[in-house]
């Protein structure tokens, strides 16, 4: 009786997993800069409105001791899910112009991404 009813609880997690089954998921939220929309700005030189002509619109203002701050983001985000294992990378990008009390450009900040880990679950490289 008791192989039977052990036999049974394997055969209802297989069943489970098996229903589990399998899902990928990948999105992106904010637009992607180029490195040549980011050399074309000046420092010292270029203004707000430069920036905005060749970047577009930040996705944040922030303001920083008498500073203001655009901020340009983008996040990639990939999810997997195979029977009971998942995995999930986000990776980001951000992109910080400051400008003077003058509104001109004082610095440029650009993120660099990580490379991928050694390892890595399937399907992701």
């Amino acid at each position: 009786m008791k192989s039977v009813c052990s036999f049974a609880s394997l055969g209802l997690l297989l069943v489970l997993l098996h229903l589990s089954g399998c899902a990928f998921v990948r999105g992106n939220y904010g637009e992607e800069l180029g490195q040549g929309d980011i050399t074309s700005i000046t420092k010292g030189v270029s203004s707000r409105s430069d920036v905005a002509a060749i970047l577009g619109a930040p996705d944040r203002i922030v303001e920083a001791s008498g500073r203001e701050i655009f901020h340009y983001y983008h996040y990639d985000m990939k999810t997997g899910f195979v029977l009971i294992f998942s995995r999930t990378n986000i990776k980001s990008s951000d992109t910080f112009i400051i400008f003077n009390e003058a509104g001109i450009v004082e610095d440029v900040v650009a993120g660099k991404r990580k490379p991928p880990l050694a390892f890595q679950f399937w399907p992701f490289d």
